[in-house]
C-alpha cells in the first residue's frame, strides 16, 4: 500500500507546500529525463503478490500481525486489511531460466509462509477476491494495525464526505435460468478495497521506452483480465468474473455522485489518452488529483540535482501511491540510482503458482512484442476502445468480445490463440527467456484458452453444482474455497482443476 505516513493531521499549510514541493519534483524528474540520468543496465522484472488470511472454517482470519510474526521473513509485509498479507519478489533479470527459479522460490516460500501460518490457526489464499467475507469484515476496526492506513481511510473518507457505496450488478447468477445477482450498500470504510487482492508485475525500463511499454500494457489489460478472471463472488453474490476491478474503483472513490457528474475523474483511473513520456502521467497526476497524504519531506529535489546527486522525489512518489492506475508509473532509487518500472496492477491473484507465472511470462513477452512492432498498435486503436476491454473483460471473461485492430470484435481465448500468443512467444524469445521457461508458460495460457477455464469460471461452476444439490450459498462457498485451497496447494494449473464436491 505504499510508503509510511505519520498519523498527524493535515493543514491548509501543509497541502499549499506538498503542491509547491510537488511542482519542485516535477521540473527535477523533467530535468532528469531531458539529461537520461537513468539506469538500464538490463531488463529486469519484480513480481507482489496480495495474500488472504482464513480461518479453519474458510472465513476470512484477522490476524495478519501475528501471522507476520510467525513468518519473520522480511519479503512479507503487512496489507490493509488485518486478513490480508503481500509477499515482494526482489527484482532479477527476465532472461535466460530465471523464471523458472522464480517459480520453484515463490512456491517454497509461500509453503513455508502457510506452515507458519498454521500455527497462528490460519491458511494462505491466493485468491482475487475472498468469497467468504461478509459486510461486518468491512468495518474500520479491520485496518491494519499502520498509521498509513487510517490516515488514507480518514481522508478518503473525508475528502467523499459520505459513506462508501457499492453497487455491481452481474449478469449471470452460478444457476442455470436463474437472473443476474446485485450488490448494493455501503461500508464505513474503505476496507472494500481489502477485499481485492492482486498481483503486481513490475518492469523496468529505458525512458525512452516507457511510452511504449505502458502504452502497450494498456492495450493488453482488458485481454488480461479476461484470460486471467479469478474474482466471482463478492458479499455472497455471484458478480464480475473480475469483480476486483469495480470493487477497487468503488472501495477508493473520493467523488460524491454530483462530482460524478461533473466528469472529475477517479483516483482508480485507467487514464484517457496514449502517452509519449512518463512525464505525461506525473503531470496528469499532479494537475487532476488533490493530495491525499500532503506529507513533505526535508529533500529539494532541485537543490540534490543542482548538486550531482539522485532526488528520491519523495513528494511525488508518496502522491503516486494514492492514484491507483491500473498500470503505474513508478520512480524509484536504488544504491543512489534512478531507475523507470511500469507497474501492471490488472490481475487478480492465483489460483496457482504455476497460474501467476504463466500469466506474468503472457504479459511480459506480448508487451515486448506489441512496444517492438513496426506500427505501433496504438496508432490503429483508440484509448476508449482499450478501456472498454478492460471493462468488458472484467465483466465477461471469457465470454467477452473484445475490440481488436485487424479483426474486430472477438472473443479472449480467440484472440490470444491466433494472435497474441505467437507475439508472447516472439516477445519472450527477445527478452532471451529460456525455451523451457517459455514454453512452460505459455503452454499454461494455450491449454487454458483452449479449455476456456479461468479461476473464475471454476468457482462460479463449483458453487452451481453445491447448490444444485441443496446447499445454500454461504456453504456452497465455504465449501468450494475448501477444495480451492486444496488445489491451490497442489499447484496444477486451474484449467486442469476437476469441477467435484
Amino acid at each position: 500500500m505504499g510508503t509510511d505516513v505519520s498519523s498527524r493531521t493535515f493543514t491548509r499549510e501543509d497541502r499549499q507546500r506538498y503542491r509547491e514541493r510537488m511542482q519542485r519534483c516535477m521540473d527535477a524528474l523533467g530535468t532528469m529525463l531531458v539529461e537520461d540520468s537513468f539506469s538500464f543496465p538490463r531488463q529486469q522484472m519484480g513480481l507482489e503478490i496480495e495474500l488472504n488470511l482464513v480461518d479453519g472454517a474458510c472465513r476470512p482470519a484477522m490476524a495478519n500481525s501475528e501471522v507476520l510474526e510467525k513468518i519473520d521473513d522480511p519479503s512479507f509485509t503487512l496489507e490493509l486489511g488485518q486478513h490480508n498479507l503481500e509477499v515482494n519478489v526482489p527484482p532479477r533479470a527476465l532472461a535466460g531460466n530465471e523464471t523458472l527459479d522464480l517459480e520453484r522460490e515463490l512456491v517454497s516460500t509461500l509453503a513455508s509462509a502457510d506452515d507458519k501460518a498454521h500455527d497462528a490457526g490460519t491458511s494462505i489464499v491466493m485468491i482475487g477476491v475472498l468469497p467468504t467475507l461478509r459486510q461486518e469484515h468491512f468495518e474500520r476496526r479491520w485496518l491494519s494495525n499502520q498509521p498509513r492506513y487510517a490516515v488514507l481511510n480518514d481522508r478518503i473518507l473525508a475528502e467523499r464526505g459520505e459513506e462508501v457505496a457499492l453497487s455491481i450488478s452481474g449478469e449471470l447468477s452460478p444457476l442455470p435460468g436463474r437472473t443476474g445477482e446485485k450488490l448494493a450498500g455501503y461500508a464505513e470504510s474503505i476496507m472494500p478495497e481489502a477485499a481485492c487482492t492482486s498481483v503486481q508485475l513490475h518492469l523496468q525500463v529505458a525512458p525512452d521506452d516507457f511510452a511504449a511499454h505502458w502504452n502497450a500494457a494498456q492495450a493488453l489489460a482488458g485481454v488480461q483480465v479476461a484470460i486471467a478472471a479469478n474474482s466471482p463472488f463478492l458479499l455472497g453474490r455471484a458478480l464480475w468474473h473480475e469483480t476486483r476491478i469495480p470493487l477497487f474503483l468503488q472501495a477508493t472513490d473520493t467523488r460524491t455522485q454530483e462530482l460524478k457528474n461533473q466528469g472529475v475523474r477517479p483516483r482508480v483511473w485507467f487514464g484517457e489518452r496514449w502517452i509519449t513520456s512518463i512525464f505525461d502521467l506525473f503531470e496528469e497526476n499532479v494537475r487532476y488529483f488533490p493530495a491525499l497524504l500532503p506529507e513533505t519531506g526535508d529533500e529539494d529535489p532541485l537543490d540534490v540535482l543542482g548538486s550531482g546527486g539522485t532526488p528520491s522525489l519523495t513528494e511525488l512518489r508518496l502522491h503516486n501511491g494514492t492514484v491507483w492506475r491500473w498500470n503505474r508509473p513508478v520512480y524509484d532509487v536504488v544504491d543512489g540510482v534512478p531507475h523507470l518500472r511500469v507497474e501492471n496492477r490488472v490481475l487478480p491473484a492465483g489460483p496457482t503458482v504455476l497460474d501467476t507465472m504463466a500469466n506474468a511470462a503472457f504479459f511480459y513477452g506480448a508487451q515486448r512484442a506489441l512496444t517492438t512492432s513496426e506500427r505501433p498498435l496504438w496508432s490503429q486503436m483508440s484509448f476508449h476502445a482499450a478501456e472498454e476491454n478492460l471493462y468488458a473483460g472484467s465483466r465477461h471473461g471469457m465470454g467477452a468480445q473484445l475490440y481488436w485492430p485487424g479483426i474486430g470484435w472477438v472473443p479472449p481465448d480467440e484472440l490470444v490463440l491466433r494472435r497474441l500468443l505467437p507475439l508472447a512467444h516472439e516477445g519472450l524469445r527477445d527478452c532471451g527467456v529460456s525455451d523451457e521457461a517459455r514454453e512452460r508458460y505459455l503452454g499454461v495460457i494455450e491449454a487454458r484458452c483452449l479449455a476456456r477455464r479461468t479461476g473464475s469460471q471454476w468457482q462460479r461452476e463449483t458453487v452451481a453444482m453445491l447448490e444444485e444439490r441443496g446447499a445454500d450459498r454461504d456453504t456452497a462457498l465455504s465449501a468450494m474455497l475448501a477444495r480451492y485451497v486444496e488445489l491451490m496447494h497442489g499447484g496444477e494449473p486451474v484449467h486442469t482443476w476437476p469441477v467435484t464436491p
